[in-house]
């Protein structure tokens, strides 16, 4: 809790435009840990021209360089696309299997049901889903768990639109005890997010489906 605490004040601090060497004096910060809860806010040009000129070069320093690593992350991701897209079937159910075999039921009721906090995820899963596994898009329904401090309404439509799936299709959401305001600095801030599919022909094949790799990998393992 004290970290969640200390993080808040920092972030505050940013807010009001203070640099790093004036939230690292007045918090008792080490260097890596405020490079991290910082990476993604940077002082505007207002915030800038009211720091001392070491402070500002400095700034403007770790502004020009998160640009260069964000633009050879760019060219790093287009060469990415260039090489592994478009995916065929086949390439796409394999990769969904795998997001299956991490965060997917494994227990054998006929239900096929994934689920994370991440929103891309989600958007993936679905797509495997929908494409890899045919499965209509009527027949998916899903579970939200979020936090008591949240509001049900808003998290509802907002996977709504991120999905493109009904409301009608969403279950009662799971209320945790729990505050959101104290987990602040994790997740992406929208609860979990569960697809959920009865149908025990496409939940069966993809466990063996599973299974079949699992196999493969102990198999290649003895023999290296």
């Amino acid at each position: 809790m004290a970290n969640i605490i200390t993080r808040r004040k920092v972030l505050e601090l940013r807010q009001k435009g203070l640099s790093y060497s004036q939230i690292k004096k007045e918090m008792k910060i080490n260097q890596s840990t405020l490079s991290m809860w910082l990476r993604d806010y940077p002082l505007n040009p207002e915030q800038l021209e009211n720091l001392n000129k070491n402070d500002a070069k400095s700034e403007r320093f770790r502004i020009t360089m998160k640009a260069k690593k964000d633009a050879l992350l760019h060219k790093y991701c287009k060469n990415a696309k260039g090489l592994l897209l478009p995916l065929t079937n086949k390439e796409l159910f394999i990769a969904g299997l795998f997001l299956y075999w991490g965060e997917g039921s494994k227990t054998r009721n006929g239900l096929l049901s994934i689920s994370n906090t991440n929103p891309a995820f989600m958007q993936f899963s679905l797509l495997w889903m929908r494409e890899a596994l045919h499965i209509p898009k009527n027949k998916i329904t899903v579970l939200l768990h979020i936090y008591s401090d949240m509001d049900k309404t808003e998290m509802v439509s907002y996977w709504s639109n991120v999905l493109r799936i009904p409301e009608s299709q969403f279950s009662k959401p799971y209320i945790k005890e729990s505050k959101k305001i104290s987990l602040d600095y994790k997740g992406y801030g929208h609860g979990t997010c569960m697809l959920r599919v009865c149908n025990t022909y496409i939940a069966e094949n993809v466990l063996m489906s599973i299974k079949a790799f699992d196999e493969y990998s102990k198999l290649r393992i003895n023999e290296l």
